[in-house]
């Protein structure tokens, strides 16, 4: 317990010693001065990169391949590059956001920490645009009458270019609040005055930007047809809502005068169908919600104080059933990690403060869960390192906390279906002592601990590519320091690419990596980005204690294998971060920093490098190869075989240069395989026979089996046994179809369209073995209370120790010292205006 307590009081020193105190400055409103270099080039004098003298030594596990950038290079892309100084702007948060795809248009948003500090010094916000991409900026805060503009909320983009700013109005005084509206991507705004104010961003709906769904500070949501113009109250007391599929909106409310409804699990979840002229009650009870894919979910406080259970819908609420899932007790929680239309990710935390728990995947139905990865990593912030590896079908990546107290890292290739650790990058070698060598992959934990700047990095439009932090060993450390890492395959096989920490981008659809390697040399003050590409962290620095350092920004045109490096600018600043069009599909990066001007006052900087003069030749049909996806999966006539069908992808080849260009569609051909059993899932009431992979039917229902209904109003399913996997398109082969079909009875219910209450569960007990089961467990009736007994000493021994903190080896990944090159970062990567539809977040968006 005292070793305990003295690592955590340990921990919590060394990350108050990385963060500094702030500081705002104040200075001169000027314009914004786009500049070039292209006269500037002639006497130039080049500074030494000294990196390598400040990094503390250490055996470099691999080499990095550096190519010379020609004379002729450098000269081309002085040409192409542009520096926007945003000179005096006494805005201490900077939002930087892009608008639509294919516009060029960025939104730069200078604020101050709060509407006291910009009443007391006369300030206001400062609105920015960019038509072209970030070359050049002009000041548009006319556009909002300079209005000062809520930082917490930012600039909320929607479809078709749509964007709102929120007005930071005190409530007092002010019957309601203040938005201002744009159509055409900022080009022009519209003032709208509110009857309320705001207590979180406005949300969109996910593909029309004219309704707008809005919740108020007084709990009240509110619901717009007209893109902001008029609203109308829709209900009262609502805590939470989501968009569902087409204009159904649901949303938990209390009732009136109910207090700490949500703590007792006692909401009402409904839905309106019809925007706000009628509701229905799906449930009651329910303690919190979300809705993902095509799934709505909740769950259930079904009696007081009771553990709380699962329900999922695939119909918008129709119809909805109890999941097969273990209940979750105060000390739990449930988190959705990720799902589609077919199947969910979903983590169920163990008992206890023990930071993980098991992970399980869902059917197409999302009620049957099938457990897919145990000791899955979960931390006291309630944060976990899964990851979905967009750039290949199937691939997931995450850590699991083993039984010996280390973090390792596992992938699947076929949705959750088997795990397995990471191979060995092809150009590194592990230590002699290094029993188990594998790559690790740093994630979300690692960011939060500032270990590394950024999390992995896979496009869709960038087959196979995947870009991230990691660490070759026996499992995760900070003892070494993270690499850059490079996989061309989907994560099957991987390659040490760049030394140290970096910030990267992946542009032109894969064929060109961009990367800055991440300082902490300095302290700036506060960015924040929305974009989906390069996933810039926010950053906080604070005074300026050493001379700002020389950045190289380098970049590769064959998939990480080799870098060329390129001084980007003539006077040295404080990274910040990259940011690029969302889509990949730009040819130009924007690297923003912050710098004391000439009477010490800091200056926001950003520059932008356009490569599309660089790399001139549009690739044509000798560029591009044919590539089997999974094709190290397995062999023969399988190979290649994931979810029963074959991909096969047309790439461009790695040592082509040449631009793939803003109408690049990824083209791949499809081929189904024959299933197997593997192909199948084992049914309700069935499992897999570990010697013959079949499934067969269980000799008594398993744990709640009887408590649970598969539909609201069947009380037998016709089955053989198997399901086909959520997603698998294999053909011909195995047919379970043709096995016996087996009669099994789940429960019994009235038809009340939910799995009916214990006491109207009728159990079937079909054999003689069933009926000795039963009469066994009569008999061992008296023992039940006894155990009754000893679970209530254990219990209040358990709330005696809850508060303990177990000790394992991710406690090492702490703060670095200033030579790490890790910037802090204090705020979360994406600013707080995603319009993603829904993205739960552990308890806090779905679900406790």
């Amino acid at each position: 317990m005292l070793r305990t307590m003295w690592r955590v009081a340990l921990l919590g020193g060394l990350c108050l010693l990385s963060v500094g105190t702030g500081s705002r400055s104040h200075g001169k409103r000027t314009a914004t001065v786009p500049a070039t270099r292209q006269d500037e080039r002639q006497g130039r004098a080049r500074a030494p990169d000294a990196r390598a003298a400040s990094r503390p030594a250490r055996a470099l596990p691999f080499a990095s391949c550096r190519d010379p950038l020609s004379s002729a290079e450098h000269d081309v892309l002085d040409d192409n590059t542009h520096e926007t100084g945003f000179n005096g702007d006494d805005g201490s948060h900077v939002v930087l956001t892009w608008v639509g795809d294919g516009t060029g248009v960025i939104l730069v948003l200078s604020t101050i920490n709060g509407p006291l500090d910009a009443y007391l010094h006369a300030g206001s916000s400062r609105l920015y645009r960019s038509t072209d991409y970030g070359k050049s900026f002009h000041d548009i805060s006319q556009r909002i009458n300079h209005t000062f503009i809520n930082e917490e909320f930012g600039v909320s983009v929607g479809p078709r270019s749509s964007v709102i700013l929120t007005a930071d109005v005190p409530v007092l005084d002010n019957p309601g609040g203040t938005i201002f509206t744009s159509s055409d991507a900022g080009a022009t705004f519209r003032s709208v005055r509110l009857r309320f104010h705001l207590a979180q961003p406005i949300t969109y709906h996910y593909s029309n930007p004219d309704y707008l769904v809005a919740l108020s500070i007084d709990s009240s949501l509110w619901l717009s047809l007209d893109f902001g113009g008029t609203w109308s109250k829709v209900h009262d007391g609502v805590h939470r809502f989501s968009w569902g599929a087409g204009v159904n909106l649901f949303f938990s409310c209390s009732l009136v005068d109910a207090v700490d409804a949500e703590e007792r699990g006692d909401l009402l979840l409904k839905r309106t169908r019809d925007l706000g002229r009628s509701f229905t009650t799906v449930h009651e009870d329910v303690y919190s919600f979300g809705y993902i894919g095509t799934f709505l979910f909740f769950s259930v406080m079904e009696d007081p104080g009771a553990p709380r259970v699962m329900y999922f819908s695939s119909d918008q609420g129709d119809s909805f059933s109890r999941a097969l899932l273990p209940s979750a007790s105060t000390e739990q929680f449930y988190s959705i990690l990720d799902g589609d239309e077919d199947m969910l990710f979903l983590h169920v935390d163990n008992p206890g403060d023990t930071f993980f728990g098991t992970m399980y995947t869902s059917d197409d139905r999302g009620i049957l869960f099938f457990k897919s990865l145990e000791r899955h990593l979960f931390d006291g912030h309630r944060r976990s390192d899964f990851k979905n590896i967009t750039s290949l079908r199937g691939v997931y990546l995450t850590n699991k906390l083993d039984n010996d107290g280390r973090i390792r890292s596992v992938i699947t290739f076929n949705r959750g279906g088997t795990w397995q650790q990471l191979n060995k990058p092809e150009n590194v070698d592990c230590e002699e002592k290094s029993k188990n060598c594998k790559l690790h992959i740093h994630g979300e934990h690692s960011r939060k601990n500032r270990i590394v700047p950024m999390l992995a990095l896979s496009e869709p439009t960038a087959v196979g590519l995947v870009i991230a932090h990691g660490t070759v060993g026996d499992s995760l450390s900070a003892s070494q320091h993270p690499d850059v890492f490079v996989s061309s395959d989907g994560g099957y096989s991987w390659r040490g690419t760049l030394r140290g920490p970096h910030h990267y981008c992946i542009l032109d659809s894969g064929g060109l990596l961009v990367a800055v390697e991440a300082r902490h040399d300095g302290q700036v003050k506060t960015i924040k980005y929305r974009t989906d590409v390069c996933h810039p962290e926010a950053t906080n620095y604070h005074g300026f204690q050493r001379s700002p350092p020389f950045l190289l920004l380098r970049f590769s045109t064959d998939e990480g294998q080799c870098w060329k490096s390129y001084n980007f600018t003539e006077q040295p600043f404080y990274f910040a971060g990259l940011a690029s069009e969302p889509g990949t599909r730009a040819m130009s990066v924007s690297v923003w920093g912050f710098r004391p001007e000439a009477d010490g006052q800091p200056m926001w900087v950003a520059v932008t490098v356009d490569f599309q003069s660089l790399i001139t030749r549009a690739c044509n049909d000798q560029d591009y190869e044919e590539w089997l996806a999974h094709s190290a999966q397995e062999e023969g006539e399988r190979q290649g075989c994931l979810l029963g069908v074959k991909e096969t992808y047309r790439r461009l080849k790695k040592q082509s240069v040449c631009r793939n260009g803003r109408n690049f569609m990824v083209s791949k051909k499809q081929s189904p395989c024959l299933c197997t059993r593997d192909d199948y899932l084992c049914d309700y009431g069935f499992y897999r026979h570990v010697n013959t992979s079949e499934c067969v039917r269980q000799p008594r229902p398993g744990n709640k089996s009887s408590d649970l209904c598969l539909t609201g109003e069947e009380d037998e399913l016709l089955t053989s046994g198997y399901r086909k996997v959520p997603s698998d398109k294999c053909e011909g082969g195995f047919d379970p179809q043709r096995a016996a079909q087996t009669l099994i009875r789940p429960c019994v219910t009235p038809g009340t369209g939910s799995a009916a209450s214990p006491s109207s569960q009728v159990t079937h007990f079909d054999t003689p073995g069933e009926r000795l089961v039963l009469i066994l467990v009569c008999t061992g009736a008296g023992v039940i209370v006894l155990v009754a007994i000893a679970s209530a000493v254990f219990a209040v021994r358990r709330v005696v120790y809850r508060n303990r903190t177990p000790v394992y080896r991710f406690s090492n990944l702490q703060s670095q010292d200033d030579n790490s090159g890790i910037a802090p970062d204090l705020e979360s990567g994406t600013s707080s205006n995603s319009t993603t539809t829904c993205q739960p977040d552990s308890d806090d968006d779905l679900i406790a």
